[in-house]
């Protein structure tokens, strides 16, 4: 082995000795990959191909054990330290430049109490893991909307999902955490067990630890009435209008997004997206007007597994591509907001690029309330502005197209912002974070505090400690 150079949290870079580096890797289960190893390249690698950061270390964890040594390392050399659970943020929080990566992707362990109807799924599981093995039961639990994201980060900042209309945020069915917290201590926290830790992750992303598994309420869920209409651009008005008068008296087992894309053909189309989580009978008569509306120029909504739901909108972002977003909520879509919209999307740059209005109804504007950090709950719409792109020499362009439109539907917006959308904007510092987590945020700079008072955990959307 080797010394390594790596970066430190004060900015500046410190040799670790060799012989230090060898007692580190001896204590490990798992891979201590450096630059110059064969796995390197593969191993800083993320979803986002705008993010290419080269870590001093990457350690890809065996269990907890390897985390807590990591941990322990990091700390005991100030060393900047990033997490990496499913690797898919657009911020590309999960590899850091000069530091070490604490890789949990092949921790991906997961076990299923089909009769306490709970599951227990270790944190670098993805939802395609965890979904077809809860679904093997008939269970499930609210989970994103797209199969190669991880558990871990969209469950910590919130967890917008096809279920969350009935069951709530991924959060909201959260049981217990097990948890390695700064000063290297393994904890488990629960309603019962460290509970003011446990109202912080819910909803205040990786600030407080590096969460090794995730245990949460399963539900019963079959056979949904899912998938998409499309409709021309040219009706892109009335499609929005229609939309929005049409989710605001539905039930909360009706969960659905509406947005912008182009075809592959390079045709622009409006669409909605629709998940009937119920009786399939009521569901065909509730979304009739929703499929007969216009009428559509395809209509693809049809009885649909959930594991089948959950990769439907995978091809729309494939990893590899170059990936900028930006995010509001809306506590309803105005007509400014739709003008505002259509005319963005009318002078789309990149082919690749959507804009996307989620309904963040029902159970997802209650959920656990006040018992979780999340804070966003009268939010009703997540719009998602998204920019992708092949050529890293056009970035400019797309970012500027994505950026001009946030700017210009601040006016149609409640002013917060989902934690997990934020894009690489850093530089917005704590007016973002205040914005994302709202009247929460004093109370978690009191448990950051508490449990992480030299910031270790900083490389994520950051809540700063005060002491």
């Amino acid at each position: 082995m080797v010394s390594v150079e790596a970066a430190t949290l004060n900015g500046t870079n410190v040799v670790i000795a060799d012989e230090a580096v060898d007692e580190f890797q001896a204590k490990l289960r798992g891979q201590l990959i450096l630059p110059g190893d064969d796995a390197y390249d593969d191993a800083r690698t993320v979803w986002n191909a705008m993010i290419d950061r080269r870590p001093a270390l990457i350690v890809r964890c065996a269990g907890v054990s390897d985390v807590i040594n990591s941990v322990n390392f990091a700390r005991a050399n100030n060393l900047l330290m990033a997490v990496r659970g499913g690797g898919h943020s657009f911020a590309g929080n999960a590899v850091c430049d000069g530091g070490i990566v604490i890789d949990l992707s092949r921790m991906r362990g997961i076990r299923v109490d089909p009769v306490k109807q709970t599951a227990r799924a270790e944190a670098g599981a993805l939802w395609l893991d965890y979904d077809i093995e809860t679904q093997a039961f008939g269970l499930a639990s609210t989970g994103g909307t797209n199969s190669d994201t991880g558990i871990a980060g969209l469950t910590l900042g919130g967890g917008h999902g096809w279920l969350g209309g009935k069951h709530g945020l991924a959060l909201d069915n959260l049981l217990s955490v097990d948890i390695v917290t700064a000063d290297g201590q393994f904890r488990t926290a629960s309603t019962t067990e460290t509970p003011d830790l446990f109202w912080a992750v819910r909803g205040g992303g990786g600030n407080f630890g590096v969460v090794t598994s995730f245990e949460y309420q399963l539900h019963p869920v079959g056979t949904l009435l899912a998938g998409m209409v499309i409709h021309p651009f040219s009706s892109a008005k009335s499609v929005m209008e229609f939309y929005r008068d049409f989710m605001r008296d539905c039930p909360e087992e009706l969960t659905s997004m509406c947005g912008f894309m182009t075809t592959p053909e390079g045709d622009k189309v409006a669409g909605m997206v629709v998940c009937y989580n119920g009786d399939m009978q009521e569901g065909e008569r509730l979304l009739e007007p929703l499929r007969t509306f216009g009428p559509p120029l395809a209509d693809l909504i049809g009885p649909m597994p959930y594991t089948a739901l959950q990769t439907m909108l995978d091809a729309l972002t494939p990893a590899g591509r170059q990936n900028y977003e930006k995010a509001h909520f809306l506590s309803d879509i105005s007509d400014g907001a739709i003008d505002v919209i259509i005319d963005s999307f009318s002078n789309v740059t990149s082919p690749y690029s959507a804009i996307l209005l989620q309904h963040v109804g029902g159970e997802m504007q209650r959920g656990a309330g006040d018992a979780a950090a999340y804070s966003q709950r009268d939010a009703l719409y997540n719009q998602v502005i998204f920019s992708a792109w092949l050529d890293q020499g056009e970035s400019e362009i797309h970012i500027k197209w994505n950026r001009d439109l946030w700017e210009a539907m601040k006016p149609h917006t409640n002013g917060g912002v989902y934690v997990n959308d934020i894009g690489r904007e850093v530089e917005e510092g704590a007016d973002m974070m205040r914005s994302a987590y709202g009247a929460t945020y004093p109370r978690l700079v009191e448990i950051k505090n508490k449990y992480d008072p030299e910031n270790l955990f900083r490389h994520n959307q950051n809540i700063k400690p005060t002491v």
